[in-house]
């Protein structure tokens, strides 16, 4: 007996699940950790007056919307052929392991769900919620997709900051007790950073296929150099606004603990490691990611 139609049902949710590329979604999970930590440390000692599901939902919306800009990001450089020459993980459309409409139509349901989601979060705490939802499916869309992407312009980093930093860690707080207190903004920015870190190793490692391609990102304006250089700014960075929340909760320099982890990858950028290679440290930087979220979310939580 045959198990080819098995085989072949498994295959394609590998396909999918590559196309969805898990090695991102670190930058959606991190967020609502440190935002929900900022929240538990504000109330008594285990988060009274939390809204836990709010939480939840949260998280669910940064996850769709993280799955929804990779896939749109999938079909829209794949039907301009910008990932015909990739170095990077497989591409569902450039490959020809799924259709173009396929890929987009998956991009629209995770970016549709993340906005139903969106809606219930807004119906229960404020209605700005749903101008904001609004702006970051626009942006997740418009990174590489519509006429004019911002991302060949240089300004994927930008709508990383605000979106997988500012916004999702902001407002899961905001969610979870209904109020914004003052670390919160100087979390969300160290996210932010350790978030645009991960797309600058991977577009420092685009530079060539993406000048070939006239995909203008800031990897490919600033160069091989500065690039280097900014995202051990960024990483650093990260660290040092872990260091200066302690200022108000002193736990927070539990953060810290993640360099053991985030060093490598900094020594390996600046060593000019380059092309395949980089594709290690991307890994290690989503750890960093993870460890640094983790770590500070605790200690936010504790105090």
């Amino acid at each position: 007996m045959s198990d080819t139609p098995n085989s072949s049902l498994s295959t394609g949710l590998s396909l999918w699940l590559a196309g969805a590329r898990p090695k991102t979604l670190p930058a959606a999970v991190v967020p609502v950790a440190v935002g929900a930590g900022v929240a538990i440390g504000t109330g008594d000692p285990v988060g009274d007056g939390m809204v836990w599901w709010r939480v939840v939902a949260a998280l669910v919306v940064s996850l769709l919307l993280q799955v929804g800009v990779n896939y749109a990001n999938d079909y829209s450089d794949g039907v301009r052929g910008t990932d015909d020459d990739r170095v990077g993980p497989l591409r569902l459309v450039a490959s020809g392991a799924a259709s173009p409409s396929s890929v987009k139509l998956a991009a629209y349901a995770a970016l549709g769900l993340a906005g139903l989601v969106g809606l219930a979060l807004a119906a229960t705490t404020s209605w700005w919620l749903l101008l904001v939802g609004a702006l970051a499916i626009l942006a997740a869309w418009g990174y590489t997709g519509g006429p004019a992407p911002y991302g060949y312009f240089g300004l994927g980093e930008l709508f990383v900051f605000v979106f997988f930093g500012l916004v999702a860690t902001v407002g899961t707080t905001y969610v979870a007790i209904e109020e914004v207190p003052g670390i919160t903004w100087v979390a969300a920015t160290g996210v932010g950073f350790l978030a645009c870190s991960l797309l600058v190793v991977n577009n420092l490692r685009d530079i060539p296929s993406d000048t070939d391609a006239g995909k203008r990102t800031l990897a490919v304006r600033l160069g091989e150099r500065w690039t280097r250089r900014l995202y051990a700014g960024l990483v650093v960075g990260a660290f040092l606004c872990a260091a200066v929340a302690a200022g108000a909760r002193e736990w927070s320099l539990l953060a810290i603990g993640a360099l053991a982890i985030g060093r490598e990858p900094i020594r390996q950028v600046l060593g000019d490691v380059d092309g395949p290679e980089l594709i290690p440290v991307l890994v290690a930087t989503g750890r960093t990611q993870l460890a640094y979220g983790a770590l500070f979310a605790i200690g936010l939580a504790i105090g």
